[in-house]
């Protein structure tokens, strides 16, 4: 049972990110108009008048009010975002006292010279 409680959570949270819940109140908004308009008109004209968009009823101008409401704060994180530069290389130099601390030895070979020859024989026991 708490299995299914979390997918249901799940679902309706990824239903609401997605911006699922506009779309449902807004087909409850539809519904309700074309029952209301069509009490005094046939229903091609309730559906005419529901689907035009110059008789919106008041739950339509609210969630138009509300995804306008939302949309805000996202162009203002574009905003924030402006700044960022692109990545640059980035590369450690050891300082010169790094140097001086190593030991007196020649110095190691190139990673670029060629492997010694003959090649070691490691493993002939």
């Amino acid at each position: 049972m708490l299995a299914r409680l979390g997918k249901i959570a799940v679902v309706a949270a990824l239903a609401c990110t997605l911006g699922l819940h506009w779309a449902f109140l807004q087909s409850l908004a539809w519904a309700g108009m074309v029952v209301s308009y069509s009490r005094a008109a046939p229903l091609s004209q309730a559906l005419e008048k529901t689907f035009d968009g110059k008789h919106p009823c008041p739950l339509c101008q609210a969630i138009a009010k509300a995804k306008r409401a939302e949309k805000k704060p996202d162009a203002q994180a574009e905003k924030r975002i402006e700044g960022v530069t692109a990545p640059t290389r980035f590369v450690l130099t050891p300082t010169p006292r790094f140097w001086r601390l190593l030991p007196d030895h020649p110095a190691p070979r190139s990673i670029f010279s060629p492997p010694p020859s003959p090649p070691p024989r490691a493993g002939l026991a």
